[in-house]
């Protein structure tokens, strides 16, 4: 078994942190908030005071934090960064959802100091992390993968290797990219059908009976019609990743016009006091309520 840092324990990071710790590896642990580290101390990790420090004694160190700004504050800084703490023979893995440049300057700083490194973002939300069944795209070396494999199947059901380090990155956010832009459609459309008065409700039965229903746009119509719209995947963080995938479509001599769009409803939402809900609130900007019972 792996002693292994466990950087973040946020929704997604305190879960699989708990699923590590399931599994028989040795876990130390680091959050920016120290309460959130009781639960997993009650587990058995150890808890550090710094990602250094926990990066010191730990043959892996993963993370998985908000944003670029947070991913490079626990990796690079130059006090309590990670990267510092980090001996030759360990290897890192970024498992947040962050920009393909800020992939790219990870790899090339930990290559710059001898260590191995895998992107290795997530497919799935909370019950999925509870569960262990997450979704790994992973960009890297295989040998490094190989290593890692034991490690994020305690966390997950499923690995796929995209190729090098940022292509996890490049690939998750894609995914992310599909399925925001399908629900900011699905939201659109039940707001219009509404309007031309098809119920909500039997609209979204026929459209679910259909071939171009996807199984998340029949789980978001589900949300959207219970106005179920606890986070599990917030608007405001859809949003942070809409933006890197503009960015990351600036490189496309086609640029991202369905992205674009969907960002801008996301803006939208979050200017509406919208942005902790579940993404799937976003179809409130067209109904003006949550649907249940229309």
């Amino acid at each position: 078994m792996a002693s292994i840092a466990f950087l973040g324990l946020g929704a997604m990071g305190s879960r699989m942190a708990a699923n590590l710790i399931k599994g028989g590896h040795r876990v130390t642990a680091w959050s920016r908030d120290g309460a959130k580290s009781a639960p997993l101390a009650a587990l058995g990790a150890e808890i550090a005071s710094s990602p250094k420090a926990a990066a010191m004694a730990s043959d892996m160190v993963i993370a998985m934090v908000r944003d670029d700004e947070a991913s490079r504050q626990i990796w690079l800084h130059a006090e309590t960064g990670a990267f510092a703490g980090m001996g030759r023979a360990s290897l890192a893995i970024e498992c947040s959802t962050l920009s393909i440049g800020t992939v790219e300057t990870l790899a090339g700083e930990a290559k710059a100091r001898g260590l191995a490194f895998l992107d290795a973002p997530v497919a799935g939300s909370r019950p999925q992390a509870e569960a262990g069944q997450l979704i790994f795209m992973v960009g890297g070396d295989g040998d490094s993968l190989a290593r890692a494999e034991p490690v994020l199947l305690a966390m997950g059901g499923a690995i796929h290797h995209a190729g090098p380090n940022g292509t996890g990155a490049a690939v998750k956010l894609g995914v992310n990219a599909l399925f925001g832009i399908q629900i900011a459609a699905l939201a659109e459309i039940i707001g219009w059908l509404h309007a031309h008065g098809v119920a909500p409700a039997t609209a979204s039965e026929i459209i679910a009976a259909t071939p171009v229903a996807s199984p998340a746009a029949k789980a978001a119509s589900q949300s959207m019609l219970a106005g179920a719209f606890a986070p599990l995947f917030p608007v405001e963080l859809v949003e942070k990743d809409f933006g890197y995938v503009t960015l990351a479509a600036g490189l496309s001599p086609g640029g991202a016009p369905m992205a674009g769009a969907a960002l801008a409803v996301l803006q939208r939402a979050i200017a509406a006091g919208l942005g902790a809900d579940n993404l799937t609130g976003i179809v409130r900007l067209y109904t003006g309520k949550a649907l249940a019972g229309i």
